[in-house]
């Protein structure tokens, strides 16, 4: 008799849902414009966030629960800061503004370069402030 009572709650939480979300009401484009441009936070790709992630745990001192949690954490924060595009080239800049001579200045010198390395620095100081606790 209880299992029956659990399970009539769990089915009427489930249609209630179900039923919420498929009567949300579509924005206009009006709605649309006046809320900005939606953040894309899950463009970057799977392989991406996982690289650094053991990357990160490998800086904050090796695996465990807490540096797992807060390198996702970490990565999660970046991606509301960034887009996947802008994330690629700052790395990209940052792993190549080393590059001596002429052939660095290409990664080194451009507005671009500065501009990128500057917000995914800020964005990964931000991200680090949010998710390890100190």
């Amino acid at each position: 008799m209880k299992l029956n009572k659990i399970s009539l709650i769990i089915a009427s939480i489930a249609a209630a849902t179900l039923i919420g979300c498929a009567a949300t009401p579509e924005q206009t484009d009006a709605e649309k414009t006046a809320a900005g441009p939606a953040v894309k936070v899950n463009d970057f790709p799977t392989r991406d966030r996982v690289e650094y992630v053991l990357n990160c745990v490998a800086q904050h001192g090796g695996l465990t629960f807490i540096t797992q949690y807060a390198c996702g954490c970490k990565i999660d924060k970046i991606a509301e800061k960034m887009s996947f595009a802008e994330y690629e080239a700052a790395r990209t800049f940052t792993l190549l503004k080393s590059t001596p001579g002429d052939a660095g200045g290409v990664f080194r010198d451009p507005k671009q370069s500065k501009d990128l390395r500057k917000q995914l620095k800020e964005a990964e100081a931000y991200a680090e402030k949010q998710c390890f606790v100190k």
